[in-house]
């Protein structure tokens, strides 16, 4: 495993199965939401999928399955492929709950097991923040490429670069150019929810932002064809961009 993956994977284990069941309740409390209205709790991005029966899924550092079981309750295949085992067992249980199966495999992104799953899904989907934790984009999109059926279809949804020049969501992460290609350490997603005391002790992760140019340009010269690029208003403030999604073809 790269050494800053395990960096990672320490911050992502570090009280994470506690934070989801302070967040989103216990797996059977969200395994009712799930259940109750799956197309709600995928929010914006299930105007991404053509269809969800029988299509195999891969849910990108899908974290503790909030969007993966949904999914595999409206009838998709879904792996997960994330770095945490305490995301595994919330998310794995949250799916036993809800009476849906999926895979879940622990592992750093960029070591996937291409033999197993080179060219066998469907769809590639990623939400929420993940561009970041991988610090070469270009070697990322090819493993988002090899992973999927000809014709299959990438819907890449992140953070908007522009949340690199300021703390447009609110996330408490540090400010820098614009065209900054620095690499630096900073809290992991939800460590601004603990206490002073609990914080100081969480392990740090390490990120590399992009700007739009960065993240176009990979997509295409890993191969895809890039069919569209949606901007998504700041949840903090709607005149602004906070988001975007991306959806790309393997031609």
């Amino acid at each position: 495993m790269i050494a800053y993956s395990e960096q990672n994977k320490k911050a992502w284990e570090y009280n994470a199965y506690e934070f989801w069941v302070m967040q989103s309740g216990m797996p059977a409390e969200r395994a009712k939401e799930d259940l109750k209205d799956p197309v709600r709790m995928l929010k914006q991005f299930a105007g991404y999928f053509d269809t969800y029966q029988d299509v195999r899924v891969a849910n990108i550092c899908g974290s503790c399955g909030k969007k993966a079981v949904p999914l595999a309750v409206l009838g998709a295949e879904v792996t997960v492929f994330d770095i945490s085992e305490d995301n595994r067992r919330y998310a794995l249980e949250t799916a036993k709950c809800a009476g849906v199966s999926m895979d879940f495999e622990v592992c750093d992104v960029l070591e996937i097991d291409l033999e197993k799953y080179g060219n066998h899904f469907d769809v590639v989907f990623m939400e929420g923040g993940i561009l970041h934790y991988f610090h070469d984009i270009n070697e990322f999109m090819d493993i988002m490429y090899s992973l999927l059926k000809n014709g299959g279809k990438m819907i890449c949804s992140d953070f908007h670069p522009f949340t690199k020049i300021a703390d447009l969501l609110e996330l408490e992460q540090p400010s820098m150019s614009y065209f900054s290609t620095e690499v630096f350490e900073g809290e992991m997603a939800h460590a601004r929810f603990f206490e002073d005391s609990i914080r100081k002790q969480m392990p740090k992760c390490s990120y590399r932002k992009y700007t739009i140019s960065e993240i176009i340009n990979s997509v295409i010269e890993s191969g895809f064809v890039l069919n569209r690029f949606d901007e998504h208003p700041a949840w903090t403030d709607d005149r602004i961009p906070g988001e975007f999604t991306l959806i790309a073809e393997k031609g």
